[in-house]
C-alpha cells in the first residue's frame, strides 16, 4: 500500500502537470496555398453571405479570396497597375451580409510622386467571378487602407500612405491620410476629406474605441511617434500618445500598431519597433490616466525586419494576448510568428510561445474564429515562403471540458 503522504505527493504532482498542460497554447497549422508571390496584406471577412469568414490575400499582381472551408482559391482581380498591389480593406459596410472590398495598388514606395492606386471593386452577381475595378483619387504611396465607421454611422474608407508627396527619406511634405465616403453608385465621384497631414514615414494603423470616442478613431504608427486621430465634428483631431516626449529617446518610431486590453479592460499598445524593426515593444499607461503618460517595455528583441502584430483574447482568458511575425531570418537564422500574454492578465510578467518556427516568413497576419468554435485563429501570409498558412486554435478553453 502507498504511504498516504507519497499518494498526495503524487496525486498533487499529477494535477499540476495536467494543469500546466491544459494551459500550453495549442495551434494546428494548415497550409492553403504554396505559390503565392510576396503575400502584401492578408484579411478576413464574409465575401459571398454564406455567413462564413473567408480569406482575402493582396498578392503581387492578384488579388484572391480562399473560401471557408474547402479554402478554394477565387480570383477578384488581376494586373491591376505595371506595380504591385499592396493592401485592402474587406467588410460588411451597409448590412447585407456581403463584403465591401477596397484595394491599394502601383506600390513604389522610391517614387513620392506618381506611384500609387485605390480602387473599389464592384461584385459580379457570382461572387467567384472577376470584380470590376473603378478607380478612386489617390495619393503617392498607397499603402494601408481600412473601413472605419463615423459618428454618423457610416462607413470611411481610411487611406494612409507610406510617405508624404515629394518626401524623400522622411523629410518634406507630410503623409496626407485620406477618408473616403462611397457615394450610392460607387461609378459617381467620391469625396474625400484629409485626417491628417503632419506625419512622415506613417507604416500601419489600428481602429481605436475610447468612451468618449466610440466612432471613428484610429491609432497611426509613424517615425514621430503614435497618434490618436478622432473625428471631432466635421473635423479630425489628431494627439500624440506616444513619442521620445512621452517614453524617452528609446522611442525611435514605430511600424506596426494594434491596441488590446488587459483583465481589468484598460488598454495596451503593443508595436514593432522601428519600422520593419527587432523589437515587439507593449504600452501600458501609468497610474494617473489623465497624465496621458504611458510605459514602455520591450517583450523581444530578436525579430527580424518586423512586420505584422495583432491583439485578441486567443487564449480564453478574458483579456488580449499578442500575436507577432517577422519576415527576415534572425540571429538564429529563422523567421517565424510568437504569442505573448501577461501572466496575470495586467502589466506583470509576459509568457511567450513559439508558434510558428521558420516555415512563414511573416508579410501579414490578422485573427478570426474561421470554424465558429468561439476561439481566434491565426492566418499569416509569407514573404520569402510564399505561402498562406491558418493556424487552428486548439488551445483548451478554461473551465471547459476538452
Amino acid at each position: 500500500m502507498i504511504p498516504r503522504s507519497l499518494f498526495c505527493a503524487l496525486v498533487f504532482t499529477w494535477c499540476a502537470a495536467h494543469t500546466r498542460a491544459e494551459q500550453v497554447p495549442r495551434f494546428r497549422s494548415v497550409e492553403i496555398d504554396s505559390h503565392i508571390e510576396i503575400g502584401y496584406a492578408v484579411t478576413v471577412a464574409d465575401v459571398d453571405g454564406d455567413g462564413k469568414p473567408d480569406i482575402l490575400l493582396v498578392d503581387k499582381k492578384q488579388v484572391v479570396w480562399y473560401k471557408n472551408p474547402s479554402w478554394q482559391k477565387h480570383v477578384l482581380v488581376e494586373n491591376l497597375t505595371v506595380q504591385d498591389d499592396v493592401c485592402i480593406a474587406a467588410a460588411d459596410i451597409d448590412g447585407d451580409g456581403k463584403a465591401e472590398i477596397a484595394v491599394g495598388a502601383q506600390w513604389n514606395p522610391g517614387d513620392a510622386l506618381n506611384s500609387g492606386a485605390v480602387f473599389y471593386l464592384v461584385p459580379p452577381a457570382d461572387r467567384t467571378q472577376r470584380w470590376e475595378p473603378v478607380e478612386l483619387p489617390h495619393e503617392p504611396t498607397v499603402h494601408r487602407m481600412r473601413w472605419v465607421k463615423s459618428p454618423s454611422g457610416q462607413f470611411q474608407l481610411i487611406v494612409v500612405p507610406l510617405h508624404g508627396r515629394g518626401n524623400h527619406d522622411g523629410q518634406g511634405d507630410g503623409v496626407k491620410i485620406l477618408a473616403y465616403n462611397k457615394p450610392a453608385d460607387p461609378h459617381q465621384p467620391w469625396t474625400t476629406e484629409v485626417v491628417d497631414a503632419s506625419l512622415h514615414m506613417t507604416h500601419n494603423f489600428d481602429l481605436l474605441k475610447v468612451p468618449q470616442h466610440p466612432h471613428g478613431g484610429i491609432l497611426v504608427a509613424a517615425k514621430e511617434g503614435l497618434f490618436e486621430m478622432i473625428r471631432n465634428g466635421s473635423a479630425w483631431s489628431s494627439t500624440r500618445w506616444v513619442g521620445p516626449d512621452t517614453v524617452g529617446n528609446d522611442f525611435k518610431g514605430a511600424g506596426e500598431v494594434r491596441v488590446g486590453k488587459f483583465s481589468d479592460q484598460t488598454e495596451f499598445l503593443a508595436t514593432v519597433e522601428p519600422m520593419h524593426g527587432t523589437q515587439l515593444a507593449v504600452y501600458t499607461r501609468t497610474p494617473n490616466r489623465m497624465s496621458g503618460a504611458w510605459t514602455r517595455r520591450v517583450l523581444d528583441s530578436s525579430l527580424k525586419e518586423g512586420h505584422a502584430v495583432a491583439c485578441g483574447d486567443l487564449l480564453s482568458k478574458g483579456f488580449d494576448q499578442i500575436v507577432v511575425g517577422w519576415r527576415g531570418k534572425n540571429d538564429a537564422g529563422k523567421t517565424g510568428i510568437k504569442l505573448f500574454s501577461a501572466a496575470d492578465g495586467k502589466a506583470g510578467e509576459w509568457e511567450q510561445t513559439l508558434i510558428d518556427d521558420n516555415g512563414m516568413a511573416c508579410e501579414d497576419l490578422c485573427l478570426a474564429d474561421l470554424n465558429g468554435d468561439g476561439k481566434l485563429d491565426i492566418i499569416a501570409s509569407g514573404r520569402a515562403t510564399k505561402n498562406v498558412r491558418i493556424y487552428f486554435n486548439e488551445s483548451p478553453i478554461p473551465g471547459r471540458a476538452p
